[in-house]
């Protein structure tokens, strides 16, 4: 899952703190990224940056509430996308560290 958000360093402290909470293992942070989009009626031209969660589907939800709790948003980019594959010892590593 992903969560964008105007500062890379909040997004290291959310990061951190879901890992603290076993509600997500990693979360990778790419520091800058340009966000094009429709908001208000208005296109906006944004540098965000991101952070991509690996979690289980059964914390999406604890996540999301985070989210609506903590971030500076008002509606802020919270996107969960399936696993279509991946490599065994690393989605054991994962459902391990948010169990």
């Amino acid at each position: 899952m992903s969560v964008t958000a105007e500062d890379a360093g909040w997004l290291a402290a959310f990061a951190r703190r879901l890992v603290e909470d076993r509600l997500a293992a990693c979360g990778n942070i790419y520091p800058l990224i340009d966000s094009i989009y429709r908001w208000s009626g208005e296109i906006e031209d944004a540098r965000e940056a991101i952070v991509v969660l690996h979690t289980r589907r059964s914390r999406v939800a604890d996540i999301v509430a985070r989210a609506d709790a903590d971030h500076p948003y008002d509606t802020p980019q919270v996107v969960a996308v399936p696993i279509v594959e991946a490599h065994p010892g690393y989605r054991q590593w994962v459902l391990d560290e948010t169990e």
